[in-house]
């Protein structure tokens, strides 16, 4: 049998990541109801119930291939859901069930949420998951390349920028449906890790003392 790909729930004080059960359906719909202009290039529901629905059934249809473990982001102190987050792509040591590298992505955020400390907490549990429990080489991270916004946060949060993959997957962006993208990929190797983590620790402190206007 073919190893299988299971997110734990992960959690610190800002924010919580549970794995995405049908219950989320109604909190996935309020977080996506807000002002949408930050979605060009990203999968994000339409807030209408019959949409998250198909959205989180699918998703779980993903989740039970092995490959895909879908998570939902809580913000901490209110327990609103504020988002969405994954583990995906998983890469297995040959013949084995150990992880040689994950990809950390299907991010998205409520127009609220966005500009809080919620990413960066997010960002650090999972990599530290990553890291630290899975033993992972390296942690992907990828974008649309034409998404300056979601390209500058990758940076922020650690990753080292490596290129752009021409044609690489298809797009995500609306009326663009049959059409590839082109991909900027990012990374945060074990090696990276230990800074990587100083400099997260750093950032979510500043975050919080700063309060949520902060970008």
């Amino acid at each position: 049998m073919a190893p299988h790909l299971i997110a734990p729930r992960l959690e610190n004080a800002v924010v919580r990541l549970e794995p995405l059960a049908a219950a989320h359906v109604e909190g996935l719909r309020a977080a996506a109801a807000g002002e949408r202009g930050s979605y060009r290039f990203t999968t994000v529901p339409e807030p209408e119930p019959e949409s998250v629905e198909a959205y989180v059934a699918q998703e779980l249809d993903q989740a039970a291939t092995g490959s895909f473990a879908p998570l939902v982001q809580i913000d901490g102190a209110s327990g609103t859901v504020v988002g969405h987050t994954s583990f995906m792509t998983p890469r297995w040591w040959p013949g084995t069930d150990a992880l040689l590298a994950v990809e950390v992505g299907s991010t998205w955020l409520s127009a609220a949420a966005q500009g809080t400390a919620i990413n960066t907490a997010a960002k650090l549990l999972l990599f530290t998951h990553a890291f630290e429990e899975w033993g992972v080489a390296r942690v992907d991270l990828k974008t649309d390349a034409r998404n300056a916004r979601s390209r500058a946060g990758i940076v922020a949060v650690g990753a080292v920028f490596e290129g752009v993959l021409r044609g690489w997957q298809p797009s995500a962006a609306p009326g663009e449906e049959g059409r590839a993208r082109d991909t900027a990929m990012h990374a945060v190797t074990a090696a990276d890790w230990p800074a990587v983590k100083r400099a997260l620790e750093a950032r979510l402190a500043a975050k919080r003392d700063a309060g949520p206007s902060q970008a």
